[in-house]
């Protein structure tokens, strides 16, 4: 079921950079349809290439999107950390919510719910009250980046622009269905080729496919769903083209003698290359 997991980053996830590898990472472990997973920070920050300050601020960024969960009530093999894909659950259940997990199922693959050992005191003597938790005052509940000195804001590194300040609470939300294309982004379409490439009729395809996948996700700006839009048209083949994105046993050759995972490296590799329009 990873690959089938590996599939819905590949083509859906809006995470980039070092966001978009940890996510690959993790969805590399998935086990069965359930997209759960399991990966230490270490484990992620070797096969990522990335500092563990860096991998653990890609996380944050990946809950804060919706595109993972952290399942701090489960435990893997070695104390992981255990993760779900929740938005690849439903596209592979194909429901409009993911399944309720089965953790029973996952115990085969090391995974089981974290154990809390009781208080000793509590254990020597059941008559004593539990210490503590009711008398002292909770700690605050971690909101945003646990880093001190980074904005929450931040980037997600330096290179690429900042595109989280378009979902400041000062900007209008609109959904993607209620969302259209203004003249500047129709603009664009057409000075970088891509209305030439897809024609009329494509382009129109093109941003029927782009409504659908993005009709479950939460109200965004006008601006960030330009630019998400600009990223779908300019990774969309014209028709007449096979689908370097295929379903898994079908068309799994690339064009030129790629193969799958050489077009899926190259299409990240773009993807980090793609103009940000903040080059001095």
């Amino acid at each position: 079921m990873s690959s089938e997991a590996r599939e819905w980053v590949w083509e859906h996830s809006t995470s980039r950079g070092n966001a978009r590898l940890v996510l690959l990472s993790i969805a590399d472990r998935v086990a069965d349809d359930q997209c759960v997973s399991w990966a230490s920070l270490s484990s992620l920050a070797k096969r990522t290439r990335a500092s563990v300050s860096t991998v653990r601020e890609a996380i944050d960024r990946l809950v804060d999107a919706g595109e993972l969960e952290q399942l701090d009530d489960l435990t893997g093999p070695q104390r992981s950390t255990v993760y779900r894909l929740p938005l690849a659950a439903k596209a592979v259940a194909e429901d409009e919510s993911a399944p309720p997990l089965q953790v029973s199922v996952l115990r085969r693959y090391g995974i089981r719910p974290r154990e809390v050992p009781e208080s000793p005191a509590r254990v020597r003597n059941p008559a004593v009250p539990e210490p503590g938790r009711s008398r002292r005052k909770p700690a605050p509940r971690r909101a945003g980046n646990r880093h001190h000195g980074v904005p929450e804001t931040g980037t997600q590194n330096r290179s690429e622009p900042d595109l989280n300040r378009r979902y400041s609470s000062g900007a209008a939300v609109t959904s993607a269905a209620e969302w259209q294309v203004d003249p500047d982004t129709h603009t664009w379409a057409r000075q970088q080729g891509h209305l030439d490439r897809l024609g009329e009729q494509g382009l129109e395809i093109a941003d029927a496919k782009w409504r659908a996948y993005r009709a479950a996700l939460k109200p965004r700006s006008a601006d960030a769903w330009a630019a998400d839009w600009r990223s779908w048209i300019a990774r969309e083949h014209a028709p007449s083209r096979p689908n370097l994105y295929a379903v898994p046993g079908k068309n799994t050759a690339a064009p030129g003698g790629m193969t799958r995972a050489e077009a899926h490296t190259a299409a990240l590799l773009a993807a980090l290359d793609e103009p940000t329009g903040t080059e001095g």
